[in-house]
């Protein structure tokens, strides 16, 4: 497994023999409830981020887009595991599925998207995380989400084609 900074890209063909299928994780942890009276009466103050991913060509124009609301791409390549509203649990919150072998030949890039459905800014985000698994369970790459800031939204990371191989770019890039 290789551990991503920043814009660090991956071949993730290097990483996995025979790729054919993906599953782009997204992990975050629930937000900690201040102080007694915050245990005690906290409100909803739970931070819900959403996963998304835009299918676009070499040009960078979107053919398609999958997120919460919009579960399965129109190729049926692209599949979301569906919402989770807290980021209670373990491991990966939310899913999102590719077939590798049933995306269109146009699909160039897939950029991976997270946004605070609530509005709640990154800076009351803890632990979050984006990973990328293959078709046998193997992680191949993790990247680690360490920057804070006031933006409700983030391109997380990108899948790019590239001479029959894939490879995966932790990009962090926030966004309104």
């Amino acid at each position: 497994m290789v551990s991503l900074s920043k814009n660090q890209t991956v071949s993730l063909s290097k990483e996995s023999s025979a790729l054919s299928q993906l599953q782009f994780g997204l992990g975050w942890d629930p937000v900690k409830k201040k102080g007694l009276l915050g245990g005690l009466f906290g409100g909803n103050d739970s931070i819900d981020l959403d996963a998304g991913c835009v299918l676009m060509d070499s040009t960078g124009k979107t053919i398609d887009t999958i997120w919460f609301r919009k579960l399965e791409s129109t190729c049926g390549a692209v599949v979301h595991s569906g919402d989770n509203l807290t980021g209670e649990g373990d491991g990966d919150d939310e899913v999102i599925k590719v077939n590798l072998s049933r995306l269109p030949a146009n699909v160039e890039y897939l950029a991976f998207t997270v946004n605070s459905f609530r509005g709640q800014s990154f800076n009351d985000v803890e632990n979050a995380f984006c990973r990328v698994v293959d078709q046998t369970g193997k992680e191949l790459a993790r990247y680690k989400l360490t920057e804070q800031g006031s933006h409700t939204g983030i391109v997380i990371s990108s899948l790019r084609r590239n001479n029959g191989n894939w490879d995966f770019t932790a990009l962090g890039h926030a966004c309104r």
